[in-house]
């Protein structure tokens, strides 16, 4: 689905720190692991929006400030032009109905003690107006049907069915209060590769079938390609790049894209052989002492002292402003097309 241009979810500045804390008696805060900085997008109606990146990066953190399970430490989450990040009680419960959540480990995430029928239907017993109590069982039977499970099932524990079914019960319980926007943490990390393409389509189908906005979070290129409308590279807490599918994986600008998608599995052995590899150097810095500057510059065969002085804006580099697919979001203060996967035009 294509988006409409309306923003139904609007993120601006958002920063999440978690402090360090040295001493038992006498705790004192000594620093702080910069989990998210300074991250601003639009989600627009229809959309989805994919994050990518290396695990550690903040990714995981962006999905769980956006459905109000952690509070920022700054910035705003916009709502229908509401901030959700000053709600509390009745206020933020009617916006989390409309904000879901598909977690990354169907294993986990189910309680083992609840039948199918229980933990689908527990959203109902938390805003009681979205299903009369006596066509909830009826409903429940509905949703499991739309996600590709047998109704009759619906008495069974979550033990008794495989993870790529789990990952569909988990499906329904996000769609159970017809939810705006759908946070999907990696919903396929955890599934077999012939089990993630019939999540993905599902989730594909279901989207076409609800309206549904999906910010689609996970570290694997081709499956955020697959489903995205737009792709946001995320690198320590920060945006690298942001474009369309297409300008993302055909134009990549930025150095650290351009080394994601050169470590992509080509299955052509041909295409393979010509594959213009970048192996960064070093490890990745501590997000509780980033470095100075642009936060990639330690691992950059590009960097300067201009990069460890100037924060890099994620904006389209001024050399680009002339029009095509390459003029897109790049927070690089030497950002430069580099195409690294041949074979594509």
């Amino acid at each position: 689905m294509r988006a409409d241009g309306e923003a139904i979810l609007e993120v601006r500045e958002l920063v999440k720190h978690y402090p360090l804390h040295r001493g038992i008696l006498f705790r004192k805060q000594v620093g702080a692991v910069h989990a998210v900085d300074d991250l601003s997008f639009d989600l627009r109606r229809g959309e989805t929006l994919g994050i990518v990146g290396e695990s550690g990066c903040g990714k995981s953190t962006v999905a769980r400030l956006l459905v109000h399970l952690e509070r920022p430490t700054a910035g705003r989450i916009l709502y229908k032009g509401e901030d959700v990040t000053r709600l509390s009680g009745r206020a933020l419960k009617a916006v989390r109905r409309n904000i879901q959540m598909v977690f990354q480990d169907p294993y986990t995430s189910l309680n083992p003690r609840m039948t199918v029928g229980d933990i689908v239907g527990e959203p109902f017993e938390i805003h009681p107006e979205a299903a009369p109590k006596g066509s909830r069982r009826a409903r429940v039977r509905e949703l499991l049907e739309v996600v590709g499970l047998d109704p009759e099932h619906i008495n069974r524990y979550p033990h008794q069915f495989s993870g790529g079914q789990r990952q569909r019960i988990g499906i329904a319980r996000g769609l159970a209060l017809r939810p705006e926007v759908i946070v999907a943490d990696e919903p396929v990390s955890a599934l077999d590769v012939s089990v993630q393409a019939q999540v993905v389509n599902l989730l594909a189908r279901l989207q076409e079938e609800f309206e549904l906005s999906y910010v689609f979070i996970a570290h694997d290129l081709s499956v955020v390609r697959h489903i995205s409308d737009r792709v946001a590279v995320m690198y320590l807490g920060r945006f690298a790049e942001v474009g369309t599918d297409a300008e993302i994986y055909e134009h990549p600008t930025h150095p650290y894209t351009q080394a994601l998608l050169s470590a992509v599995p080509v299955p052509d052995p041909l295409a393979r052989a010509r594959r213009d590899r970048i192996l960064l150097s070093g490890d990745i810095p501590s997000p509780a002492d980033p470095p100075s500057g642009c936060r990639f510059r330690t691992r950059c065969w590009k960097a300067r002292e201009k990069c460890a002085e100037v924060v890099p804006g994620l904006e389209v580099p001024e050399w680009f402003r002339g029009g095509g697919a390459v003029a897109h979001a790049s927070a690089c203060h030497f950002a430069a097309e580099r195409r690294v996967v041949p074979g594509e035009e």
